[in-house]
């Protein structure tokens, strides 16, 4: 090999591969030489196998450097006319910063006169190809990494995500709700591990340049996005593969239902519409997904609309107008996933007790007073959201099969006609998310047969308010399996043993609002006898502090010149617990740990607990 250095470029690389077996000397040779490999794959798995010591992600690009690339590929120089450079800008921008779309549109256009440049830019806008005579290079290469997909699963999981619109932030839970009603996942045991499998396949689809990471700043991981051109792509295999037929009009405005519809179509997705009227008859008899969510001015459905022979498995109706079900409601036989999400005109949802197969039924902030008993027939439902509503007692113990349980007014102390009592929750044994609010400890039973195994839990114990509706709402957006616990009590050390063992000693998070003076107190008995020892946060809120329960301004995060005792944190150090720092020290910033618990109090006195290495930090 040549003394002189080399930089030495694989381009395209979707597999490992031997580099000596095309050539390449070895590591050891090319370090002599102070030379280099330069490889470029679309999937981040090549880089592990390859063992790429630096891996460099190429990004969206920015709208200027879209248009000079753009302008280079299609070789122009200058623009003959104003309207012509309109809509070469109008083409480039429909590329939305992607290097291979902007490249394969580019050189298929440069050499096309302004009418076809005008044909180009209506057809991508309509979600179609520049050029209907030419497979483009973009498509071609997505399509590969779509082939190099570990497996159907992982397949149609992708292709669902075009069922959303353009540039839309997708809720992985609902990507992931829609995919487990279709039947993706059904290796899995349980939900919670199905969920797990979901985000694992997000990730895989992200490494491989088919999705993108959300551009949202508030909880950014429970989100993921489909750059258009990738979105198109889906869209076209969706329509060319054998099982796969889609309609996708979804965000597009439209007012009406589709005049032509493909009785073969699998999905209808539209959704974030102004749709008002709906068919006598939907007559697709392969139909397994019809999204209808967010048509605020659809009212009602037709009483035949579900009467023709169909397959269909997920069916959304949130955020729609609609204020019954119809009769045919009861043949969707098939039917897995049921969502109602919003639909603040229903009052009744009794037709839904007769589809036997449902195993998700999401109804959360809608007039419901209750859910009809029917619903107790639903024995194979797993999933049930009733947030803002109520449950009739005894109905909860029917559903055996129910492993997610999501409902905000409170447990009663004594379950009667109108609300189910805590201790049919706790008799549930498949269920593992439990997100529930319960008047006080004495709803909670002091013997169980076996202790539940919750892996997630968001519970509110204390007395309901309006008020703290903000609160319950703000832990509901948290991770689904975190382990959150909300009081308004006086104590903590009042609940029965079990629940110590499966709820307070797993608990991660601990807010306490209208705390006692007590309460501390409270914590590091509990503490010091070996429990909350998981507990990594905790929110005080004191009985008369009028400040907001998370305490966001400077005031609240570093304390105050009052000096007031707070319960005496300068002397009291639980036995076992090393002391870090210790005696009164004002301004110290909360934010330099990992783990810590900050106190709000009404003295502006704080104290932070460093969980994480066992300490006590007394300010």
């Amino acid at each position: 090999m040549r003394k002189e250095k080399l930089l030495i470029i694989v381009d395209d690389v979707w597999e490992r591969t031997e580099l000596s077996k095309i050539g390449i000397p070895s590591y050891k040779e090319l370090q002599k030489c102070k030379s280099k490999v330069l490889l470029t794959t679309r999937r981040l798995n090549v880089c592990h196998a390859m063992k790429c010591q630096e891996k460099i992600s190429l990004n969206i690009l920015s709208e200027e450097d879209s248009l000079t690339l753009f302008l280079r590929n299609a070789r122009i120089m200058s623009f003959e006319s104003t309207t012509f450079e309109k809509v070469v800008r109008r083409v480039a921008a429909e590329c939305k910063g992607l290097p291979i779309a902007l490249i394969a549109v580019a050189r298929a256009l440069g050499d096309k006169d302004l009418a076809e440049w005008e044909k180009a830019a209506q057809r991508l806008e309509k979600s179609q190809s520049a050029n209907p005579d030419h497979e483009e290079d973009a498509f071609k290469c997505i399509k590969l990494s779509y082939d190099y997909l570990k497996d159907e699963e992982y397949k149609s999981f992708f292709l669902l995500c075009c069922l959303f619109p353009e540039d839309h932030e997708i809720i992985i839970e609902d990507l992931f709700r829609y995919a487990i009603g279709i039947g993706l996942f059904r290796d899995a045991e349980t939900i919670y591990e199905a969920r797990g499998t979901a985000y694992t396949v997000v990730k895989y689809l992200k490494d491989s340049s088919l999705l993108l990471e959300s551009g949202l700043h508030y909880l950014p991981y429970r989100y993921v996005r489909m750059h258009d051109v990738v979105r198109d792509t889906a869209l076209n295999i969706a329509k060319s593969e054998g099982g796969h037929r889609f309609l996708v009009k979804a965000g597009c405005g439209l007012d009406d239902w589709p005049s032509r519809l493909d009785e073969g179509c699998t999905a209808i997705s539209l959704m974030r519409n102004r749709i008002r009227k709906l068919p006598p008859q939907m007559v697709c008899p392969k139909l397994q997904i019809l999204l209808l969510n967010q048509n605020l001015r659809l009212r009602e459905i037709p009483e035949t609309f579900f009467q023709s022979p169909n397959e269909l498995r997920v069916l959304d109706l949130s955020r729609t107008g609609i204020s019954y079900l119809p009769q045919s409601f009861g043949l969707l036989t098939n039917l897995r996933a049921l969502y109602l999400d919003f639909c603040v005109n229903l009052t009744d949802i009794f037709v839904v007790g007769k589809i036997m197969t449902l195993e998700f039924l999401s109804v959360k902030y809608t007039h419901l007073m209750e859910l009809p008993r029917e619903i107790g027939n639903l024995t194979n439902l797993r999933v049930l959201d009733i947030t803002g509503g109520t449950i009739p007692s005894k109905l909860l113990s029917k559903l055996h099969s129910l492993e997610e349980l999501y409902m905000e007014n409170p447990f009663d102390e004594e379950g009667d006609e109108t609300n189910s009592a805590f201790d049919e929750v706790t008799g549930l044994s498949k269920l593992r998310i439990l997100h529930v609010w319960i008047s006080n400890e004495e709803c909670i039973p002091k013997l169980v047969e076996l202790n539940p195994n919750w892996v997630g839990f968001f519970i509110c114990i204390g007395e309901y308010e309006e008020g703290l509706t903000d609160v319950y709402e703000s832990g509901q957006h948290g991770d689904i399996d975190q382990r959150t616990i909300f009081l308004k009590l006086d104590s903590i050390s009042n609940f029965p043993d079990w629940f110590f063992n499966t709820v307070i000693n797993k608990a991660e998070k601990l807010w306490w609002y209208d705390c006692p003076r007590t309460g501390l107190i409270d914590v590091f008995v509990e503490y010091e006898r070996g429990r909350l020892h998981s507990l990594k946060q905790l929110k005080v809120h004191g009985e008369d502090d009028e400040d907001d329960l998370y305490g966001t301004d400077d005031e609240d995060l570093y304390g105050t010149d009052d000096e007031d005792d707070l319960m005496n944190t300068s002397t009291w150090v639980p036995k076992g617990i090393p002391k870090k720092k210790h005696g009164f020290q004002k301004n110290l910033c909360s934010r330099t740990w990992k783990s810590y618990i900050c106190v709000g109090w009404i003295a502006r006195s704080y104290v932070l607990l460093n969980f994480y290495n066992l300490g006590l930090y007394a300010i």
